[in-house]
């Protein structure tokens, strides 16, 4: 394993003091582009090992950076390591975009996740002697739910899936997650919430509702990349007051 002064990573070509404590992370690296174009100040770019696109600038006088994660646990895993491990990072913010399993749940609506129930295999490397529940960090949870309610956003809070499949077999396997009351399918949070419990580090997952899977509703792929403000705008106020 690499000690924590090997740097720049194999995957992100930062220096030391380039990435900000808090980082917000879509999977998109140009919804990254656009958060650092539309939100930040006196911005750098960081990162573009991969086409990764990782950013630090300034929000509201704050240092705060925006890193893409890509698809999927095992790339989150890997960007969300090493910016904890590496560069120091204490907070990380999933910001993404996920399928509606609620039926409640709109398009546009935003879900923060106290917590991630998934079909991944990701917690067997802690050799763990029962099934470890991947949650979000409460302290961050409580001020995004705080922020969340000054804005006109509508938005719910519970328990999401981080599936390893997008394109699944089991047509009917999203209806057992719905009896059980997960609001939306997505496909990263819960390998980030497991390594920043492994690594003794903060995280949150704050998502958009960019499909609705029993209605067939969706949003277009350009505004994936750029019209969920709400979410971001909420994470953005989240991370000034880490």
């Amino acid at each position: 394993m690499k000690s924590n002064n090997s740097i720049p990573t194999p995957h992100i070509g930062a220096n030391q003091g380039d990435v900000a404590k808090t980082v917000l992370m879509p999977g998109d690296p140009l919804r990254a582009k656009f958060i650092a174009d539309n939100f930040l100040e006196n911005v750098s770019q960081y990162n573009s090992v991969r086409g990764m696109l990782g950013f630090t600038g300034t929000y509201k006088g704050e240092k705060v950076s925006v890193q893409g994660s890509g698809m999927g646990i095992p790339s989150i895993g890997i960007y969300s390591y090493e910016l904890y491990n590496f560069y120091n990072v204490e907070n990380i913010i999933r910001v993404g975009t996920a399928g509606a399993v609620n039926l409640d749940l709109k398009l546009k609506d935003v879900v923060i996740a106290n917590g991630a129930c998934t079909d991944s295999n990701f917690a067997t490397q802690y050799n763990l002697s029962g099934t470890f529940a991947p949650t979000s960090t409460y302290d961050l949870l409580e001020i995004a739910v705080a922020e969340a309610r000054k804005t006109n956003a509508t938005f719910k809070v519970g328990t999401i899936l981080s599936s390893d499949v997008f394109y699944g077999d089991d047509k009917e396997a999203l209806k057992n997650w719905q009896k059980m009351g997960v609001l939306a399918v997505e496909m990263e949070s819960a390998g980030l919430f497991m390594n920043a419990a492994r690594l003794n580090k903060n995280a949150l997952c704050i998502l958009t509702i960019s499909d609705c899977i029993f209605t067939g509703e969706v949003t277009t792929s350009e505004e994936r990349q750029n019209a969920f403000t709400d979410m971001m705008e909420i994470a953005l106020e989240t991370a000034i007051k880490l």
